[in-house]
Order: structure tokens, then C-alpha cells, then sequence
């Protein structure tokens, strides 16, 4: 029970201003996601300072919608208003963290997992009670959403930036190798790498029957004849030396038996071939993650989506922060004793995990 005569007022007073503050930021990021769903970000980016009215023309929406979601983003500071003239403006410096152009910069995407998030609140609550979690399928939208961002994602940084940071690897690609992805999703990294080296062989795991669906699809517009999607849990991966690459994009800390998973990679590659695991950059210590510029995010994430999902069919239940110091462990476990952990400049996100199989 709280003993209202020990407070420190200030302490108190400066704590409910942290907690406003949270609300109204709660706030805008719902209405963050509207402006990324309809475009009005992207609309009002390439428009002088306009009314309400001609932003919503501009957009194809209604008024008054417009206006009230207008009133929600000058009052968060998000967009700029004239009074006098009855305009607003989105600025340069606010547009590239807002909108489609920004690439991976673009803030307001990352704001629909909010509320995507929302709408499993209730059976959350009820893991807190009886444990277990809440199943992928409880999740429609999360499928579409990690398509997008791994487009945006691969498209500016894997033949550029990813793939070179492992010594001859793009020179391998390009003479011909089997390669396969390991939770490849709507299989978009993996359909970029084969119709970028055509010599080599291509082949996508994953257990989301859509995700493999549009990673076909996407394989056929493209006429691709070097990649094969399947639908499979991959901790029952057997194909014992049989890959000279092996790739796991933001996938393994969401696996139900993540050290069964990496040991079957370990078995899979053939010898001196590579394994590159992409995932969340973090301490698997809490104090270590109080300056990460998104921590109450990604745990927030984790709690909602990785963790309880991984917790839904028996698993680890890892979570989204399992940090470097466990990402390390659960290599070594799975066999691996040659790895080096690599960051990119541009992305503040990731880490780069290499590790190549014994010779």
C-alpha cells in the first residue's frame, strides 16, 4: 500500500509526466499506422504547405477524417500548422522517417505491429495466467507486415551490403552453389539472391503455408528456374551436407527449438560452408539494453508476437531480445566453433552472426 507521506513530489510529479507522455505517444502511434495504411504520409511529402481539404483530395479520403487525424499529428509535433493560412505541412526531416521513400527509415510502418499487437491483448492476458502462449495463426496480418519490411530491407542492403561481408561468398554465388533460407517468409531474399546469380541453386523453408504461397508467386513472376520453396518445420531439417549457404533472416529467436534448428544447419552444410544468421542486436542482459534507442519496443514485441509464439508449441520461448551473449551459446550447442559477430554501419538494428562449418 502506498505511503503517501514518504513520497518525493517531484519525483512523483516528473513520473506522471512521463506516464502523459507515454499515453499521448501510445496514442499517436495508432495514429501513426493510419497515415501509413492510407498514404498520407507519402501524399503530403510531395505537397506544399495545403488545407485539410486538399490533402484529402490529394489522397482520394474524406475531410474529415483527414482533419481530425491532421489535428492528432501537429498536436504529437509530427506535422507542422499555420493557423493563419489553415495549412499544413510535412517537413523533409520528418517525411524521411514516415514515409515509403525512407526505405527501412520509415518509422510509420513499424507502428502497424502496435496495433496488430492489440488485437491479441486478451489471449495474451491469458497466458500470464495458465502459461503456454499464442499461436502464429493469431496473427493474419503479421505475414504481410515482415513481407514489406523484409522487401524494404533486402531491396536496399543484401546484394550491396550483406552478402559481401563474407569473403568470396558473392564470387561462389556467382559460379554456382546450393543455397537455402531457413524461415524464409514470403521467400523475397531468397528470390532476389537467385535471380541476381543465376548458377546457383535456391531452396526456402518455412511452416506459414502463405508466406510459401507468395514466395512462389513472387518466384514465377520472375521466371526463376533455380528456387524450390517448402513448407516445413526446420527443426526437422535432414539434408546432412547437402548446402554450401545456408541463411536465417531475423528467424531464429522465434523458433520453438532454436538449438535443434541451428544443429540441423550445422548438419546440412556441407564442410567450410557458411552459416549467416540476421537478428535483433541486443545484450541478453537487461541492463545492458537501457540505452538501446528501442528497447521497450522490441520487448514489447517479443512479449507479444516472438516469445509467446515460441512458447505456443513448447518451445524456448527465446524472445525477441535474446541478445548476443545467447545467440553465441546456442551456436556453439549446435556445434559451431568457428563464428565472428559483425555490425553494419547503416543498421543499427542487426547483428550479423558468420559461422563456418569445420573443414
Amino acid at each position: 500500500m502506498t505511503n503517501q507521506q514518504n513520497i518525493d513530489q517531484a519525483k512523483s510529479d516528473a513520473f506522471a509526466e512521463h506516464m502523459l507522455s507515454i499515453l499521448n505517444h501510445a496514442a499517436l502511434s495508432l495514429m501513426m499506422s493510419l497515415g501509413q495504411k492510407t498514404r498520407l504520409f507519402d501524399t503530403m511529402s510531395s505537397m506544399a504547405p495545403s488545407t485539410s481539404m486538399q490533402i484529402a483530395s490529394a489522397a482520394g479520403l474524406h475531410e474529415r477524417y483527414v482533419r481530425e487525424w491532421l489535428a492528432a499529428m501537429v498536436t504529437g509535433g509530427v506535422i507542422e500548422y499555420d493557423p493563419a493560412q489553415g495549412t499544413y505541412h510535412l517537413p523533409d526531416e520528418h517525411a524521411v522517417w514516415l514515409t515509403r521513400d525512407g526505405g527501412i527509415n520509415n518509422l510509420a510502418f513499424q507502428a502497424q505491429y502496435i496495433v496488430m499487437l492489440a488485437n491479441v491483448q486478451e489471449e495474451v492476458v491469458d497466458c500470464f495466467s495458465r502459461g503456454g502462449g499464442v499461436p502464429y495463426s493469431s496473427f493474419p496480418d503479421f505475414q504481410r507486415l515482415m513481407a514489406e519490411e523484409s522487401t524494404q530491407v533486402v531491396d536496399s542492403s543484401l546484394l550491396q551490403v550483406t552478402l559481401p561481408l563474407i569473403p568470396g561468398l558473392v564470387e561462389r554465388l556467382l559460379a554456382g552453389i546450393d543455397v537455402a533460407d531457413i524461415g524464409c517468409g514470403s521467400g523475397h531474399a531468397l528470390n532476389l539472391m537467385a535471380q541476381s546469380f543465376p548458377r546457383s541453386r535456391f531452396a526456402g523453408y518455412d511452416f506459414s503455408q502463405d508466406g510459401i504461397a507468395a514466395a512462389q508467386d513472387e518466384s514465377r513472376r520472375l521466371g526463376l528456374t533455380n528456387t524450390r520453396f517448402e513448407m516445413r518445420d526446420v527443426s526437422g531439417l535432414d539434408a546432412p551436407d547437402h548446402y554450401d549457404f545456408i541463411t536465417a533472416f531475423d528467424s531464429i529467436h522465434d523458433q520453438a527449438r532454436p538449438t535443434e534448428v541451428l544443429k540441423g544447419v550445422a548438419k546440412a552444410l556441407r564442410p567450410g560452408g557458411v552459416f549467416l544468421m540476421v537478428d535483433v542486436r541486443a545484450s541478453s542482459l537487461l541492463e545492458e539494453n537501457m540505452e538501446h534507442p528501442l528497447a521497450p519496443f522490441l520487448y514489447t514485441i517479443s512479449c507479444n508476437h516472438c516469445m509467446t509464439v515460441s512458447l505456443a508449441g513448447d518451445g524456448a520461448g527465446l524472445g525477441t531480445m535474446w541478445g548476443k551473449q545467447v545467440a553465441c551459446q546456442t551456436l556453439r550447442e549446435a556445434g559451431f566453433t568457428q563464428f565472428e559477430v559483425k555490425h553494419v554501419e547503416a543498421d543499427v538494428m542487426n547483428s550479423y552472426y558468420i559461422a563456418t562449418k569445420s573443414v
